[in-house]
């Protein structure tokens, strides 16, 4: 008896074919997202044999977005997206109007109209936070500052992209495309402004009531002691909100699940959300590099290999060019500037849907679509090769280029402390190297007993906002002795390291006790590990957080079973 089972056949491809090619991949030493990619061709319609079903593998992927987004929610809250508004938000804008511009002068050359132009253009112009995250977490720059501009100035070209999408349809008429008649006869401009609340008002209801309701929700299901009831309120709570963003807000699944993700951070139970959910993001993340694959017609290769190569330079070259002088613009070093250039020169699910639509009007043609895919799938296969070549080319360039030395020399306005600075910062002052969640409460602390302190940060915008306080801060990695120098390392009582970075500790340290040798160093580390080495060292005071967690633990028990020593008493009489 014969029983149709697309989805599960559609599974069981994608993840056994990935699992062979991406094996071979890694053996071969290429990273194992281009056998992801492989597989999906060689199970998609371009290619003879097997097919799988190409709908249910584009359900899958979404599912696959929505859990990596969630992931990418859990690891970035609000105050980080805030902390780089001023370089993610302008950077973004500019560099999608680039890109997009670009592409439009491409579809003009080769004759495409105006409105494929532009579709065409702003397909390339939005990188994939997708494949970004998994860069990121490959190299171990998520939570950096680098890695966090890169991811806040994606967010930012998501919320443009939702906006585009969601005012395509009532303008393909103007734009010489099919007019989708929705019953709606609304001017322009009140479409827009409907867009615009829908928006607004999810992530309002989010911030406000999301912060309430999902911690509280997670409390509920964390008191019956079901570790798979808490895994399926976390993996429920993802996919509901994205739907549920999409039906009543118009949001894109992928911004749902990203809201989700961030405000569920605010809960106690975000580092056991996404550890639970983890193993799922894997899975769906494989189906959505297989998708990618499926979507892939490999004759635009043979059939117009000039454009599929102009299409790969724009997004490889111009945009990566395009952020790079952004960034550099914007006085930041330049390996922040080549790490978020690597991060934009790759297109990925939402140039999918974009060119997607773009079709459903009449806007793009299905030549335009394949050297979307054609440019994605080569993007996607060269971005980890291009985040493996940042730290070699940035010596490369450093070596060659008096050009590139300026720029690393050239004087950040926050480098320094300002003139006016008291002499109480200079002198016999704390130096307090990052100003994250343990270094707020140190220096919380160290106001309330009226110790002067110096905050060295690498988050500029940060540092700023402290500057405006009156707070003595200056930005830069407190690793390039430059930095403790302006931070008058030289004459302070005590280096705190809050910041864990055991890459770098050590060469903090090193500075410190070079032009401080009696200074004190106190840091902290995540590692037991790395917590025994430190200590072995000699370098200070060493803190690992699980162990600190267990003596104030401990000292509350025993204080609590320690018998008390009672008064005595006189007799007077």
């Amino acid at each position: 008896m014969e029983h149709s089972t697309p989805l599960i056949t559609t599974i069981a491809a994608g993840f056994g074919i990935a699992l062979i090619f991406g094996f071979i991949a890694e053996k071969i030493k290429v990273p194992a997202l281009v056998g992801y990619l492989l597989a999906g061709i060689l199970i998609g319609p371009g290619t003879p044999g097997f097919v799988a079903d190409t709908h249910i593998a584009a359900q899958l992927s979404e599912i696959g977005v929505m859990l990596l987004m969630f992931g990418v929610g859990l690891h970035f809250s609000l105050s980080d997206l805030l902390a780089v508004k001023r370089i993610a938000v302008p950077g973004a804008v500019v560099q999608m109007g680039l890109a997009t511009a670009l592409g439009m002068g491409l579809a003009s050359w080769w004759g495409w109209s105006f409105g494929s132009g532009l579709i065409f253009g702003l397909s390339l112009s939005c990188a994939s936070t997708v494949v970004l995250l998994k860069a990121l977490e490959a190299n171990k720059s998520l939570e950096t500052m680098n890695g966090r501009i890169a991811i806040g100035w994606l967010v930012v070209e998501d919320l443009a992209t939702v906006l585009v999408l969601v005012l395509l349809p009532p303008l393909a008429g103007l734009l010489g495309g099919t007019v989708i008649d929705t019953g709606n006869d609304a001017p322009l401009w009140l479409t827009i402004g409907k867009t615009l609340l829908q928006v607004a008002a999810f992530i309002a209801v989010m911030l406000i009531a999301g912060k309430r309701v999902l911690p509280w929700m997670l409390w509920q299901v964390a008191r019956t002691g079901s570790r798979e009831l808490f895994t399926l309120a976390v993996v429920a709570t993802a996919i509901g909100i994205a739907y549920g963003a999409a039906v009543l807000f118009s949001v894109s699944f992928a911004l749902g699940a990203f809201f989700a993700g961030m405000v569920m951070r605010e809960s106690e139970f975000s580092h056991r959300a996404a550890e639970e959910s983890l193993p799922l993001r894997d899975a769906f993340s494989v189906l959505f590099f297989v998708s990618v694959g499926m979507l892939f017609e490999p004759s635009i290769l043979v059939e117009q290999p000039i454009r599929v190569l102009a299409v790969v330079a724009i997004i490889v070259v111009g945009k990566a060019f395009a952020a790079l002088a952004l960034v550099l613009a914007f006085r930041y070093p330049l390996n922040t500037g080549l790490t978020v250039a690597a991060s934009l020169a790759q297109i990925g699910e939402f140039s999918f849907i974009l060119a997607g639509l773009g079709q459903t009007l009449g806007l793009l043609s299905a030549e335009g679509m394949s050297l979307v895919l054609a440019g994605a799938l080569i993007s996607i296969a060269l971005n980890p090769f291009l985040f493996a070549a940042i730290a070699p080319l940035r010596r490369w360039f450093l070596a060659r280029s008096e050009f590139a030395q300026r720029l690393e020399r050239r004087q950040d306005p926050y480098a320094e402390l300002p003139m006016s600075t008291e002499r109480k910062y200079l002198e016999g002052q704390v130096v307090l190297v990052g100003f994250g969640r343990v270094g707020r409460r140190i220096a919380a602390a160290l106001d309330a007993r009226g110790i002067p302190y110096v905050v060295a940060e690498q988050n500029r915008e940060l540092v700023e906002d402290l500057r405006k306080k009156g707070m003595a801060a200056v930005s830069g990695n407190a690793a390039d002795p430059a930095v403790l120098i302006q931070a008058h390392i030289a004459h302070a009582a005590m280096l705190v390291i809050a910041t864990p970075d055991p890459l770098n500790v050590r060469q903090m340290a090193d500075t410190a006790r070079m032009l401080n040798p009696a200074i004190e160093i106190v840091l902290r580390t995540h590692s037991e590990n790395e917590s025994i080495l430190l200590s072995r060292e000699g370098i200070g005071a060493v803190f690992f957080g699980e162990e600190e967690l267990a003596k104030g633990m401990t000292n509350h028990v025993l204080e609590r079973f320690t018998p008390q020593t009672p008064t005595p008493t006189f007799d007077h009489g």
